[in-house]
């Protein structure tokens, strides 16, 4: 039977779950005309090797392991560009996703009743029931509702991450994609030039067998800054732009600090000034960590000492930048304020280039 349909597995720590996933792929498929790609970013627990192991024993499983990059968008946009097969569907590893829809979902497509099916945790007669999860069943349905004004689809559940569609239509949409976070759906619906024709599946949502959620708390964040770069993402790169809000936020923690030193001790003003520097550039470091370079967030206490401590030096050399640049286009008759900015913009550009490549990158 002829290749038809490429199951692509975005994974981070899911070994345990991949054998079993496999054996319910093929109770829902039947022994022939697909294969699973498990797209794998650098697993601690030994994910691509155990892939791997499957592989050689099962020559419909394939292997992607990524190295330095991470998020399920663009873990998916690889794996379209990786397969053959004419159609390609991309579920969750963590056996959340029912594999016993797919089959219709394919049955669906090939009738031509739809560009792309869904399955859904909210269309009538689904269930989240074993979700557990209140906090993001909440956020998913607030994000939901904003997802719909911006894709003009009318979905159920646009923020579903189990859906299927002609794999020549994910790939000539992939030069355009963001590969932002974790919503690859809601980014396929926003940038297809027409609105596509969707057909939702009801999803009975299970509870994760094992492993280590890919979602958190910056979850909410990540939508928005999904949304940022659907709009303007082609104007002011999404990761300057949340870098540059990051460091908005840091002169707001720079002087509420200043005011507290000042007011509250008898501190003299470069102590004052000092400590809100480091609690600014603390907190600045901290949320671009959890934040802004989430998809390369330094963990353990080594190397988050190690990143603080190179961060600290970059914003050290992009202060210098900062003051240079203002000094000297002042002294050239600008205006103070003008002078200013563009001594802001310089230390802002040159401390996103260093931290980019020296803190959260490679040497």
């Amino acid at each position: 039977m002829a290749l038809e349909l490429a199951i692509i597995l975005p994974t981070l720590n899911e070994r345990g779950n991949l054998v079993p996933l496999v054996e319910r792929i093929e109770q829902a498929l039947g022994r022939d005309g697909w294969e699973v790609l498990i797209v794998d970013d650098d697993s601690a627990d030994g994910t691509a090797d155990e892939g791997r192991d499957l592989a050689r024993e099962d020559r419909r499983v394939r292997v992607i392991q990524r190295i330095g990059r991470r998020g399920l968008s663009s873990a998916a946009i690889e794996g379209f560009c990786a397969t053959a097969a004419p159609f390609v569907a991309v579920m969750d590893a963590d056996h959340q996703h029912d594999p016993a829809l797919l089959p219709d979902m394919l049955a669906s497509l090939k009738a031509g009743e739809a560009d792309i099916c869904v399955a859904s945790r909210f269309a009538e007669g689904a269930s989240p029931e074993d979700w557990d999860a209140p906090e993001r069943e909440r956020l998913s349905g607030m994000a939901n509702r904003v997802a719909r004004a911006i894709t003009g689809v009318e979905l159920t559940d646009p923020m579903s991450g189990f859906f299927m569609l002609p794999s020549s239509r994910a790939r000539a949409l992939a030069p355009r994609l963001s590969g932002i976070g974790f919503k690859i759906l809601l980014d396929l619906l926003a940038t297809s030039d027409a609105p596509m024709q969707v057909k939702e599946f009801p999803l009975n949502f299970a509870a994760r067998r094992e492993g280590e959620s890919k979602l958190d708390r910056a979850i909410l964040f990540d939508f928005l800054a999904g949304l940022y770069d659907k709009t303007l993402g082609r104007v002011i790169p999404t990761r300057f732009a949340l870098f540059g809000t990051v460091g908005g936020l840091g002169v707001i923690v720079h002087y509420a600090v200043l005011a507290v030193l000042l007011g509250g001790m008898t501190a003299t003003f470069w102590k004052a000034q000092l400590g809100a520097v480091l609690v600014a550039m603390s907190f600045n470091f901290w949320l671009n960590n959890w934040l802004t370079y989430r998809d390369k967030r330094l963990k353990g206490w080594g190397a988050v000492l190690a990143g603080w401590a190179g961060f600290c030096a970059t914003c050290a050399v992009g202060g210098f930048a900062n003051v240079a640049v203002a000094t000297l286009l002042e002294s050239q008759g600008l205006f103070w304020a003008l002078a200013a900015l563009a001594g802001i913009l310089i230390g802002s550009v040159w401390n996103y280039a260093l931290s980019s490549r020296f803190v959260w990158g490679r040497f």
